[in-house]
């Protein structure tokens, strides 16, 4: 299932008029693909991801996610369509200090509901397909950047979501860290059928993604191809 925008609009109050965040964006994401967006600081890149996630309801325009449109949902329908069909992955781990890798992970599917049984075997499996297939035991300080956001991107994915939004997972790690953490977003995208929205500033592993558009004052384009494409 997709995620599609359709002509969105999104202002934010800025002092007595408003500020266009998002300028009649549209923007279809297939199934199993990674979309990269780039743009400078204050594009929307940010607003763009907001309302990919049900977070903002924008002032036109619709969002479809996993084929269900968003506009006219309740606070507590957007809240149950990002619990069952959304995954976010954000800029910083956040995890939380006292529990362990696979712990991280089985919170998710506790606030849902099922099983810890299930639950547990259904972490152990992400964290492996996430390369850190031994390391489920261990917590946020005995376990290196790239891997806590390895177990971010696992956390996203918990509740098998047909979307997954990601804000620069790259942007503290170095350049190979870097892009071991896309590759693995692009397995997973293919491998898992998700329909993939990234939002970064590293524009060296372009390449490795099956599009990439552009964000510029709240529009966007589609962005020229990496050098070396």
């Amino acid at each position: 299932m997709t995620l599609t925008l359709t002509d969105v609009t999104l202002t934010y109050p800025d002092g007595e008029g408003r500020l266009t965040a998002l300028d009649r964006v549209s923007l279809d994401v297939p199934p199993g693909t990674l979309t990269a967006v780039v743009g400078p600081s204050g594009s929307g890149k940010s607003s763009l991801l907001a309302a990919a996630a049900t977070l903002v309801a924008p002032d036109s325009g619709e969002v479809v996610v996993a084929g269900t449109p968003t506009a006219g949902l309740s606070r507590a329908g957007r809240a149950a369509l990002r619990r069952e069909h959304i995954g976010i992955v954000f800029q910083q781990p956040n995890l939380l200090p006292s529990l362990t890798a696979a712990e991280q992970l089985q919170v998710m599917r506790h606030l849902s509901g099922g099983s810890a049984r299930a639950a547990r075997r259904r972490a152990l499996d992400l964290l492996e397909a996430v390369g850190l297939a031994g390391l489920a035991d261990r917590r946020p300080h005995q376990l290196s950047g790239g891997q806590r956001q390895r177990v971010n991107i696992a956390r996203a994915l918990m509740n098998e979501p047909a979307v997954l939004l990601v804000d620069e997972p790259t942007s503290a790690l170095d350049h190979e860290r870097g892009a071991a953490v896309l590759d693995l977003l692009v397995g997973l995208a293919r491998e898992r059928a998700t329909a993939t929205v990234l939002v970064t500033h590293d524009l060296a592993h372009l390449d490795r993604t099956d599009r990439t558009v552009r964000m510029d004052d709240g529009r966007l384009a589609q962005a020229p191809a990496p050098a070396g494409a």
